[in-house]
């Protein structure tokens, strides 16, 4: 299958220029690409660019409302309850991670749970806004209900995950996770590829090992029984109960401490109600910033260049690849599959945009 690759600033402006020409707005606009292309950048195709064409489809849907500020429903001095009123997620999100990050300048935390919004895209983006502050970020978000839960065959839970940023005094800890074997993005990544999954990833309507994505991307889009599995797989051999209790709890501090949807009730009636949960925490809670990053990397360089399994070069320390990635990417270009290139070129015709070069080769 022949790939595409484009330099990430043609590929920037004209992901912008579409969803202007569609009616997002600037800022809402570049919200949205900034955190789609950054996806693409660190090697998660999954949630990158190939996602636009759904943000339209949903802002068509009625799910994406444009022009609406999210509301603070509940505030105190350290934390904060937020209607995204329906808005982009990207938005919202930023909006309400900037607002942690403000209590817990001016009180050493702030948390702020979020109702009422839309996919946000990558959790590492809003955790990550944390470390230039001196702060440890916490990101975490329901979705559709895409997980079985240990024992079960329907579909209640998202694949919910959670980003953690901690600040090193070299590079950072980031560790940014679905609480599900694979995300949904992965299993349309394989359908757009025609490829079969591994056993282990998701179950049929009646619970048991599928290797056809399509037919679980079918179940979700009919809302019929089956799903991916909770991190750790089926059961609890693996530590499948696991992954389905971290699921629930990001369920909990978002939507329950929002008052809002949990997973099994979000995308219905026309109301994505997604929920939210940010934190920020000031390294000063702990001591002086400077030398608790030099302990923090000291532990870090402690796992990395501890001894290697036969066969391994390299011990990679979480947020690595994803740095290795962009770097890469920022040098060379972002490859895209056929696919992707087909529906922004479409998206691009139909607003009568130009279209760079490097897609139509």
């Amino acid at each position: 299958m022949d790939m595409t690759v484009i330099d990430s600033g043609s590929l920037r402006n004209l992901c912008v220029d579409i969803l202007i020409a569609e009616g997002f707005g600037q800022d809402v606009s570049t919200d949205i690409v900034d955190v789609l292309l950054e996806a693409d950048l660190r090697g998660i195709p999954s949630h990158g660019v190939a996602r636009l064409k759904r943000y339209i489809d949903e802002r068509n849907a009625g799910h994406i409302k444009l022009n609406k500020t999210p509301s603070i429903e509940y505030e105190t001095p350290l934390s904060a309850v937020v209607d995204g009123r329906g808005g982009p997620g990207q938005s919202v999100s930023k909006w309400a991670m900037n607002l942690a990050i403000e209590k817990a300048g001016n009180n050493l935390v702030g948390f702020v749970s979020v109702r009422n919004s839309n996919h946000y895209g990558i959790t590492a983006y809003y955790s990550e806004m944390a470390l230039e502050k001196d702060m440890i970020g916490i990101a975490m978000t329901n979705s559709y209900p895409l997980v079985v839960p240990t024992f079960g065959r329907e579909a209640v839970l998202g694949t919910n995950p959670f980003s953690i940023a901690i600040p090193g005094s070299r590079h950072p800890f980031i560790l940014d996770m679905a609480t599900s074997v694979v995300t949904r993005g992965k299993l349309e990544v394989y359908d757009r590829l025609a490829k079969v999954i591994p056993e282990g990833w998701a179950v049929d309507s009646l619970g048991v090992d599928t290797n056809s994505p399509g037919e679980v991307l079918a179940n979700f889009n009919n809302r019929r029984p089956g799903g991916i599995l909770p991190l750790g797989g089926s059961g609890e051999e693996f530590g499948g109960h696991k992954g389905y209790g971290l699921s629930l709890l990001v369920d909990l501090v978002s939507a329950g401490l929002s008052f809002g949807s949990w997973s099994a009730l979000t995308y219905r009636e026309g109301v994505a109600g997604v929920c939210h949960f940010f934190g920020a925490m000031d390294l000063k809670l702990f001591g002086e910033p400077e030398s608790m990053k030099q302990q923090i990397q000291s532990i870090i360089d402690g796992v990395v260049s501890s001894e290697k399994a036969r066969g391994s070069e390299k011990i990679y320390y979480h947020g690595e690849k994803e740095e290795l990635s962009r770097m890469y990417s920022l040098s060379k270009g972002v490859t895209l599959d056929p696919k992707t290139v087909r529906n922004l070129v479409a998206l691009a015709e139909r607003n009568n945009l130009q279209i760079p070069g490097q897609l139509l080769q």
